[in-house]
């Protein structure tokens, strides 16, 4: 089974600047790169249009090919190289410091969602592994479940709607919604801020990188097998992105069951936000 998490755009602990170029980019070729919805008499095709939530298409493409190139050119040789030159104990060191990174970020973005529980658990796994794992390249913490917030899933449970599909360059899928935390995230990062006024600003590009070229050796197999059974590799990265994303949003729970035609709604509205302890 395909692990759709290979799509997500993680959050990239970068600069403001590169969220700003993304942003700008979009929002400029969106002006003209809008697909044209299907009549109203085509109902399957018009749902099909509703449910994948891709008015820019044509945009979307665009860079959604832009991104092919530059991974077959210079991530994917990159990752394979990393991949098979550096020892798995070595690249799994890496991974838990980076991982132990973000956990600053988890914990706050728990906290503003109203979830002390995960805010508790990103707490207990940060500070054991800050501590006993060596600033965190060791996971001794792994009675703890790992915990993935950031500052999309944040305003999703504060009932903002994502917004339309978009396949941002180099960042990979998203919405606008998602862009905007991955800003904020960037500018919130404890590592971030301190190296903007510590004047080391090698430092946030030089993690984006190296965490791009970590989360890409782990997924070259499953990347390949997506683009060869594929019928449309756009559509179905679309699709997996999306479902991914939704349920990450929900903390892995189950989609609320839409109500039935007809049925009383006399029942206490459900919940905007998604997230459950």
């Amino acid at each position: 089974m395909i692990d759709a998490s290979v799509l997500e755009p993680k959050n990239p602990s970068f600069t403001v600047g590169i969220g700003r170029f993304a942003m700008i980019g979009v929002l400029a070729a969106a002006l003209g790169a809008c697909a044209t919805p299907p009549p109203d008499t085509d109902a399957a095709a018009k749902q099909a249009y509703i449910e994948a939530n891709d008015p820019l298409e044509p945009m979307n493409r665009a860079v959604f090919e832009f991104n092919r190139v530059a991974d077959k050119i210079i991530l994917k040789p990159v990752a394979t190289v990393y991949h098979n030159a550096v020892p798995t104990f070595a690249q799994d060191m890496i991974r838990n410091f980076l991982d132990n990174l973000k956990q600053p970020l988890n914990i706050a973005n728990a906290l503003l969602q109203g979830n002390p529980d995960r805010a508790g658990q990103a707490f207990g796994r940060f500070t054991g592994n800050t501590i006993i794992g060596l600033g965190g390249v060791f996971d001794v913490m792994t009675n703890l479940p790992k915990v993935e917030e950031d500052f999309g899933q944040t305003l999703a449970v504060w009932g903002l709607g994502e917004g339309p599909y978009l396949m941002l360059p180099i960042l990979g899928p998203s919405n606008p919604r998602d862009t905007a935390g991955l800003v904020v995230d960037a500018v919130a990062d404890p590592l971030n801020w301190y190296a903007r006024t510590h004047d080391l600003d090698w430092v946030a590009p030089t993690r984006f990188i190296v965490s791009g070229i970590d989360f890409r050796s782990r997924n070259l197999q499953t990347m390949d097998d997506i683009e060869a059974n594929a019928l449309d590799f756009y559509a179905t990265v679309r699709s997996l992105a999306r479902q991914r994303r939704m349920d990450q949003v929900r903390n892995g729970n189950p989609a609320p069951v839409p109500m039935k035609q007809g049925e009383d709604d006399m029942s206490p509205p459900r919940p905007v936000a998604l997230k459950a302890n």
